[in-house]
């Protein structure tokens, strides 16, 4: 006896081409549109280019001399991006923990504090440096809470992603033999989130170096108020060592904590 089936597969047509001439045609009228009202033109570029040659050729050579008196600034900044990262990651965990839908299961919770999170992500770092420059005065202190409140935000929001995508197995597990909450998180839930933990705060640590480095041209500390002294008094000689010294700190940064997030992972 023989059975006959019907073994057509069923076939996903593909979009038109027009539809998709129409979107890339679409997509090139917006950007065009923005250059417009922006004023981006080649134009602009152009014009701007015997500028530039003469700002580099300011710049050329750098005022060797100066190295010295930078060495302390840029190893304030350092500090400043350092104790911000840890503290800002710190105060990131507890927050990260009550976003996470699979730890605080309730929503009323946890949306509110993701709220909380947007909002301190919306805000960029100069800001935050400036408002603290505002109320705190002048100095590191304020360049370190910008970089506290930045860290907080990047760090929490990317930490509870990964809470949420860990192995539900240990957590139904140790829920299923009448573990607490506190006994659920020390044993279940950090274990797995700490290496993305650890290599979020680093990867903050990098970004926030080279935030710092700038925080100084609104009176937040570090290397940038030097910056800001040398562009103000049109000494690029000077200008040019500072940005040469935080080029070569950030690239070795950058490489050490590379290595490390590639063990971490």
């Amino acid at each position: 006896m023989s059975m006959s089936t019907d073994s057509t597969p069923t076939m996903m047509t593909a979009p038109p081409k027009y539809k998709r001439y129409a979107t890339w045609a679409l997509f090139i009228a917006v950007i065009i549109v923005c250059c417009i009202q922006t004023e981006v033109t080649p134009y602009q570029l152009i014009r701007g280019l015997p500028q530039m040659g003469y700002l580099l050729q300011e710049m050329v050579p750098p005022d060797w001399s100066y190295l010295p008196k930078i060495w302390e600034p840029m190893v304030e900044t350092i500090q400043i991006a350092l104790v911000g990262t840890m503290l800002g990651g710190l105060l990131a965990i507890p927050f990260a923990l009550l976003c996470a839908y699979n730890v605080t299961s309730n929503r009323w919770v946890a949306m509110p504090v993701r709220l909380i999170l947007n909002l301190v992500r919306t805000i960029p770092d100069l800001l935050f440096a400036a408002i603290f420059v505002a109320v705190f005065g002048i100095g590191p202190f304020a360049g370190m809470l910008a970089i506290l409140f930045f860290s907080f935000g990047l760090i929490a929001k990317l930490t509870f992603e990964a809470i949420e995508s860990i192995d539900s197995g240990p957590i139904e597990a140790m829920t299923a033999v009448g573990a607490n909450k506190l006994q659920l998180i020390v044993f279940a839930v950090l274990p797995q989130a700490m290496p993305y933990y650890m290599s979020y705060l680093l990867y903050a640590f990098e970004v926030n170096v080279r935030a710092a480095s700038v925080l100084g041209l609104v009176g937040a500390g570090g290397i940038g108020l030097l910056l800001d002294r040398s562009l103000g008094l049109f000494r690029y000689d000077r200008a040019a060592i500072i940005i040469l010294l935080t080029l070569v700190v950030v690239l070795v940064i950058d490489y050490a904590s590379t290595v490390v997030r590639r063990k971490l992972l």
